[in-house]
């Protein structure tokens, strides 16, 4: 029997990323009246399936799944879409490295940020990052907390022109963008909430590929790659991802760059779908 001893920053990357996938379509907007934005691409009652894998010394190993889905609801009062993102670790998998994260975003029906929080448990690690959104004086500010895995709260605030998102709430508003106009080699620059602090992401655009899902399906994507600026070498890729070439844009395949090896999530199956899946190739 493999042994497959997977890195709990490995968790991070991916419950991190499988959201950033699709935030290439982002162009952020500099006041914060154009936060509001038209829903084209998805609506309530939407749910997506996919399988995890991981590459161990030569050797695929079925990871996890995640499960993705919308639903109307009202926080504080006010009318709402809230999207829940789970990241489920398989059970040979949790026999050794136990893994669960619950994402939950609340944004307004124009795709307005209001709420954000990630539970993660990673091992003997359980970590919640937490984000209240507010827009004063035509700015958006967020309120930001991290609670450790040692039970310390840390606590941030951030003020901006720009219009903030976290991870969950980005995959929400790109979607309904329009990347058609966009070029072999652009490069897109975006800032992401994450509870702890605002950082600056850069995606670039490869064209076009058509990849087979999990499903059995053959679907024309669009093709980009996430590049980390925390390393020496700016231009290293963390990700490389397909998206449905299609107003759903639904993220279908993306290769992740581990420390230890690669990792890949594939689509397996969604309904409740918003637009017909012209991206199809039959």
């Amino acid at each position: 029997m493999t042994h497959f001893h997977p890195s709990r920053n490995a968790f991070r990357v991916i419950s991190a990323l499988l959201l950033t996938c699709v935030s290439f379509m982002l162009s952020m907007p500099q006041t914060q009246a154009q936060c509001t934005r038209e829903n084209k691409a998805f609506q309530a009652g939407e749910t997506l399936t996919y399988d995890l894998y991981f590459n161990w010394k030569f050797i695929w190993v079925k990871a996890g799944t995640a499960n993705y889905s919308v639903r109307k609801t009202t926080y504080k009062g006010q009318e709402s879409l809230r999207t829940d993102l789970l990241f489920q670790g398989s059970k040979r998998l949790n026999a050794i490295f136990p893994m669960k994260d619950t994402l939950i975003s609340q944004m307004t029906p124009e795709l307005v940020p209001l709420y954000f929080r990630k539970g993660a448990l990673e091992g003997k690690r359980y970590t919640v990052d937490e984000v209240w959104y507010s827009y004063p004086n035509g700015k958006s500010h967020v309120n930001q907390h991290f609670l450790t895995h040692e039970g310390e709260l840390l606590k941030t605030q951030h003020e901006t022109e720009e219009c903030n998102y976290d991870m969950l709430s980005i995959l929400n508003v790109a979607r309904s963008f329009d990347p058609s106009s966009y070029k072999i080699g652009q490069r897109i620059h975006f800032p992401m909430v994450t509870g702890k602090k605002v950082e600056k992401q850069t995606l670039i655009y490869k064209g076009k590929e058509v990849f087979e899902a999990n499903n059995d399906v053959k679907y024309r994507c669009l093709v980009f790659s996430l590049l980390d600026y925390d390393v020496k070498d700016a231009d290293k890729e963390m990700l490389r991802f397909y998206v449905t070439d299609d107003q759903n844009h639904l993220p279908v395949r993306i290769d992740f760059y581990l420390r230890f090896g690669t990792a890949k999530a594939f689509y397996k199956s969604g309904k409740g779908l918003k637009n017909p899946q012209t991206s199809v190739i039959k």
